[in-house]
């Protein structure tokens, strides 16, 4: 099994590892911003019906009425995965960055790495896109639903809340919060490429375990919202972060499952009015 020596020397290319990294993440924010500018920015948000230039190209695509708008929706989410969550991979990608240090293609396994890791958003993406076309099929032939969408945002809220408290997501995040012993346990450089994919792979599963109920929030704050992707992404890399539940999961829990309740009373309210 390949060690991370302590005393390793610096490279030249150390020095130029956060600025990359972070010039990276910030190219990303830039490009999700100018998606949502963009014409196409609606399709983050599930809204396939507009007229435009996007009615024009999903008409001279075969299919397009559902490929198109597909396509573009897995184009913004990876955008919107790669600014909020790839910041909460830094640990993970500090500890692989050493120990792949010696090998000359470090730089290509570091890609694979993210793109592994990238790819399990990118199924839970395509899962959500899914269920949500589904979930908004129900709601046009349900007119008590049209009225009622507020019971979704409610559940949603209330799933979030009471997720923070469930023993799947204490293990997926004591995996995120050990990159060392996570990395130690997969990695054994028989097969660099296909291992630094199938590591990534496996954080991003495990990432995606433990922040898909967090990340559900935005299909009801707006999922091309800029703000409450800031937001959430700065919540998630806490979380991922911080010492024990307690700190941030216990008490972002409560406010969840009080949010869901203040909208329950909200329109409970009304209707009694």
């Amino acid at each position: 099994m390949a060690t991370l020596g302590a005393g390793r020397r610096l490279t030249p290319h150390d020095g130029l590892f956060l600025p990359l990294f972070g010039g990276t993440l910030l190219l990303a924010w830039c490009a999700l911003g100018l998606f949502q500018l963009s014409p196409y920015g609606r399709y983050l948000d599930h809204d396939w019906t507009a007229d435009g230039a996007g009615a024009s190209i999903c008409s001279a695509v075969a299919g397009g009425e559902l490929v198109v708008p597909a396509v573009l929706y897995v184009g913004g989410w990876v955008l919107m995965t790669a600014a909020m969550m790839l910041p909460t991979t830094l640990p993970l990608v500090g500890i692989f960055r050493r120990l792949v240090a010696g090998n000359p293609g470090r730089g290509l396994l570091l890609a694979l790495l993210l793109a592994g890791y990238l790819a399990a958003w990118l199924a839970f993406g395509i899962t959500a896109h899914g269920l949500g076309a589904i979930l908004a099929g129900l709601v046009s032939r349900s007119p008590w639903l049209s009225f009622n969408g507020w019971l979704l945002g409610a559940a949603i809220f209330l799933i979030a809340g009471l997720f923070q408290f469930s023993g799947l997501k204490r293990r997926c995040l004591d995996a995120c919060r050990t990159p060392l012993h996570f990395v130690l346990g997969r990695w054994r450089g028989l097969r660099p490429r296909l291992e630094s994919l199938r590591l990534g792979w496996a954080h991003g599963v495990y990432c995606v375990g433990c922040c898909w109920a967090l990340m559900l929030l935005m299909f009801v704050v707006g999922t091309g919202s800029i703000g409450w992707m800031l937001g959430l992404g700065a919540v998630m890399a806490l979380e991922k972060n911080s010492p024990s539940d307690q700190t941030l999961g216990t008490p972002l829990g409560l406010l969840l499952i009080l949010v869901s309740v203040a909208i329950v009373a909200g329109h409970a309210g009304r209707t009694l009015l």
